[in-house]
């Protein structure tokens, strides 16, 4: 795993901007929520809003897990930016497309990841990364009190 900071930092010198790169693994995901609710910590993100970035993030990162077909030896990008009221989070992966928001029957077993992040997110999208391979996805939530 590599973890980077940007130069920018927040008052205090906590960092505004985190990326983590984890291997397309399943483990990946449960360790992603850990390192997003202990940035959520360090940058006194309430609870709640924690929590809801935290399940988001298992949604898009278990999507990119199962659904990139990425070549191996290739990782799965996570970045958090937190500016003002906002956090970002941002999945990227070297697979192809584009996720498509399912609409599932109660009696389907999967297919409900976007459909909990369109619902819960103040906003979120997709698409290309800037090398030219692959895509991210990414939400954002509005921070109460300003993170």
């Amino acid at each position: 795993m590599n973890v980077g900071t940007s130069p920018a930092a927040r008052p205090g010198g906590l960092p505004q901007d985190i990326e983590w790169r984890l291997p397309p693994h399943p483990r990946s995901v449960g360790r992603a929520r850990t390192l997003l609710r202990e940035q959520s910590s360090s940058w006194r993100i309430p609870e709640d809003t924690a929590e809801t970035a935290a399940l988001l993030l298992s949604e898009l990162m278990t999507n990119a897990c199962r659904h990139a077909h990425a070549s191996p030896g290739r990782e799965i990008s996570a970045r958090c930016t937190l500016r003002g009221s906002t956090l970002r989070v941002e999945i990227s992966d070297a697979g192809g497309g584009r996720p498509v928001l399912l609409h599932p029957s109660p009696d389907d077993e999967s297919g409900r990841g976007l459909a909990l992040v369109a619902a819960l997110a103040n906003a979120w999208d997709s698409g290309p990364r800037p090398c030219g391979i692959g895509k991210t996805v990414w939400f954002e939530l509005t921070v109460p009190g300003g993170g």
